[in-house]
C-alpha cells in the first residue's frame, strides 16, 4: 500500500486527462469525417 499512497494523484489526473482528450480528437474528427458532416 506504501506505493499507492506516495504517488501524485494530481499528475495521474492530469496524465489521464490529457490522454483522454489525445483520444477524443482523433476520434471526433474521424466521427465527423465518417457522417460527411462539417466542423
Amino acid at each position: 500500500m506504501d506505493l499507492i499512497s506516495n504517488l501524485n494523484w494530481e499528475v495521474i489526473a492530469q496524465l489521464t486527462l490529457v490522454g483522454m482528450i489525445m483520444l477524443a480528437g482523433p476520434i471526433v474528427i474521424f466521427v465527423l469525417a465518417f457522417r460527411g458532416g462539417d466542423l
